[in-house]
C-alpha cells in the first residue's frame, strides 16, 4: 500500500517541473491527483491546458488516477473551480500543494508595477484563492488535511533581482505560520517548502547557464521531501519550513538572539552598547 493510498491531492502549477514531479509521485503512492496548470509561459502570459493533460495521461497510463484542470489560481472563481474538480471527480480533498508560480526578475529600480503585481498575484494571492475553499471544505468535513505553501530562500534570505518574488515568498511564510496556528483545532497541518531545484523557472539563472544540472537538483529528487510532508510519515508536524535541494533536507527557522532587557527607559545608545547581545555574530550563510 502506498503512503497516500485513498487520499486526494490538489497540486497547482503541476504541468511541468516540480509540480509535475509531485503529481507523479503522489499518484504512484496511491493518491488521486488534480493536476492544475494554466499552461502559461514562465512570466505568466498565455494559457494552454495541454501541459496538465500530458501529466494526467502519463499518470493514468501507469494505472493511476488524475484529472487535469486549467483554472487560474489567482482568482477566487479559479480556486473554487479547482476544488470542484477534486470533489466532482474524486469526492474529497486531503492534500493541497500550492506550487504555481511565475518569474519576472528585475533589479528593484527596473521592476514595473505590472511585474510586481503579476508575481505577487500568482504566488501570494494565488495561494489564498486556492487555499480558502479547500480550507473551508476541510473544516466543514472534519478532514485532517495537509496544505503546503511553497516559499523560497529568495524570500527567507533574499536574492538579488527578485524583490517581487522574494516579497511574495516571504508573505507565504507568514501565511503558513498563521494557518498552522489556526489549523491546530481542526487537525489541518500546514507546511512551508523552500525548494532548490533545476527547472524551466531556474535553468537560466546566473551560474546555471550552459551547465549540466546536478541530478539531485532535478524535480524528481525534490519530490520525496514533499511526499514526507503530506504523508503520515511526518506525524503531527506543522508550521515548519523544509528546505529541500541537492544539498539535502533541513528545517529553516526564524531565530532570535538573547537581546537585552532594560530595567527602565532606554535609548538608542543602549542598543549600541548591547549590540553583542542584540545581534547574531557575523557569519557567512550558504544559501541552497
Amino acid at each position: 500500500m502506498g503512503l497516500l493510498e485513498g487520499k486526494v491531492a490538489i497540486i497547482t502549477g503541476a504541468g511541468n517541473g516540480l509540480g509535475e514531479a509531485y503529481a507523479k509521485l503522489f499518484a504512484k503512492e496511491g493518491a488521486a491527483v488534480v493536476v492544475n496548470d494554466l499552461g502559461g509561459a514562465r512570466d505568466g502570459t498565455g494559457a494552454d491546458i495541454s501541459a496538465a493533460q500530458k501529466v494526467v495521461n502519463t499518470i493514468t497510463q501507469a494505472g493511476g488516477r488524475a484529472v487535469a484542470n486549467g483554472d487560474d489560481v489567482s482568482s477566487m472563481q479559479g480556486g473554487e473551480n479547482i476544488l470542484k474538480a477534486a470533489l466532482d471527480n474524486f469526492g474529497r480533498v486531503d492534500i493541497l500543494v500550492n506550487n504555481a508560480g511565475i518569474l519576472r526578475d528585475r533589479t528593484f529600480a527596473n521592476t514595473s508595477e505590472a511585474d510586481w503585481d503579476a508575481v505577487v498575484k500568482v504566488h501570494l494571492k494565488g495561494a489564498y484563492c486556492v487555499t480558502m475553499p479547500v480550507w473551508k471544505w476541510m473544516k466543514e468535513n472534519e478532514t485532517k488535511g495537509v496544505i503546503v505553501m511553497t516559499s523560497s530562500t529568495s524570500g527567507l534570505y533574499g536574492n538579488f533581482g527578485q524583490s517581487n518574488y522574494g516579497a511574495a515568498k516571504a508573505g507565504l511564510y507568514g501565511f503558513m505560520r498563521v494557518l498552522s496556528i489556526e489549523g491546530r483545532r481542526y487537525g489541518i497541518r500546514v507546511w512551508g517548502l523552500a525548494p532548490g531545484a533545476y527547472t524551466r523557472m531556474t535553468s537560466d539563472l546566473p551560474g546555471r547557464q550552459g551547465r549540466e544540472p546536478d541530478p539531485l537538483s532535478l524535480p524528481d529528487a525534490i519530490a520525496p521531501g514533499v511526499l514526507y510532508m503530506v504523508s503520515d510519515l511526518s506525524g503531527d508536524q506543522s508550521g515548519k519550513v523544509l528546505g529541500v535541494s541537492s544539498r539535502g533536507v533541513r528545517e529553516l527557522k526564524m531565530l532570535q538572539t538573547k537581546g537585552f532587557t532594560p530595567i527602565s527607559a532606554w535609548t538608542a545608545q543602549d542598543v549600541a552598547d548591547h549590540a553583542s547581545a542584540v545581534f547574531f555574530a557575523d557569519e557567512t550563510v550558504t544559501v541552497a
